[in-house]
């Protein structure tokens, strides 16, 4: 089979990808693979990331069998681990985890995590990572494994809308949340939010419109949306099945100055 090739754009090039002040919106073809010592065969692409004025880094990782880190990694940021698909193996804290396709781990600040593909199939994994926000007389978080078919799907002010937390939401320790945001095909949000969380937003299935600020975005399954304090939003499921998200976003802390 021939190579493809990638066509021309013509004189004017046409992407859906927009970057402003207040949001990104990265469809993903025009994210860049990087490479990373200690990672091999496998295909990165840093979604989210203090250059884009992000207190947190976002990364898609595509891995190889046999692909993944090569030894184990502590870069002092606490870490949360999805697998999108396929099945990878995850050492953390003397252990050693299955995550199967919607398996997600959580590894403290600190903590030394060895994350590879010990299968014979691909598998695509979002990993977030952030420093922690201590709090006096607060003890961090222990560390977290679990499977998004065990966690409960709860319906939040509209039907056919549905959040499933990954990581416990009452949990003062925990200062960032991930959850799975599920909408039936025309199911929208009660209302514009405009709040101090930022957001990371992986497109797990489905389509739908975004409303970032003053400006209407289509996205698909695999976009990529970053979000900044205070920009508006909304969303509208659009299509003919259900829509769905993995989205970041840090919780639980007080203004600083």
């Amino acid at each position: 089979m021939a190579k493809k090739q990638i066509l021309a754009p013509g004189v004017f090039a046409h992407s859906r990808a927009a970057l402003t002040t207040h949001y990104a919106v990265m469809p993903p073809e025009g994210i860049l693979e990087s490479r990373i010592p200690g990672i091999e065969g496998a295909t990165i692409r840093i979604q989210a990331a203090p250059a884009l004025g992000a207190e947190f880094a976002q990364l898609l990782m595509d891995i190889q069998p046999g692909g993944g880190m090569t030894h184990p990694r502590n870069d002092g940021m606490q870490a949360f681990f999805y697998v999108v698909s396929g099945a990878v193996q995850l050492e953390m804290a003397g252990q050693s985890h299955t995550l199967a396709s919607g398996g997600f781990a959580y590894a403290p600040a600190h903590t030394a995590v060895r994350l590879f593909n010990a299968s014979a199939e691909p598998a695509r994994v979002c990993w977030i990572k952030k420093p922690y926000e201590p709090v006096e007389g607060l003890a961090p978080p222990d560390p977290l494994v679990g499977n998004q078919d065990s966690v409960e799907k709860v319906n939040k002010h509209t039907r056919g809308r549905t959040w499933q937390h990954l990581l416990p939401d009452t949990d003062p320790a925990f200062d960032f949340a991930v959850n799975i945001l599920r909408f039936a095909p025309g199911n929208y949000f009660p209302m514009v939010e405009t709040h101090i969380m930022e957001h990371g937003l992986y497109m797990l299935e489905g389509q739908g419109m975004y409303l970032l600020q003053n400006d209407w975005h289509e996205c698909w399954a695999e976009d990529f949306i970053y979000m900044a304090p205070f920009c508006p939003q909304f969303f509208y499921a659009t299509g003919w099945g259900e829509a769905s998200y993995l989205l970041y976003k840090n919780v639980n802390r007080d203004v600083t100055f």
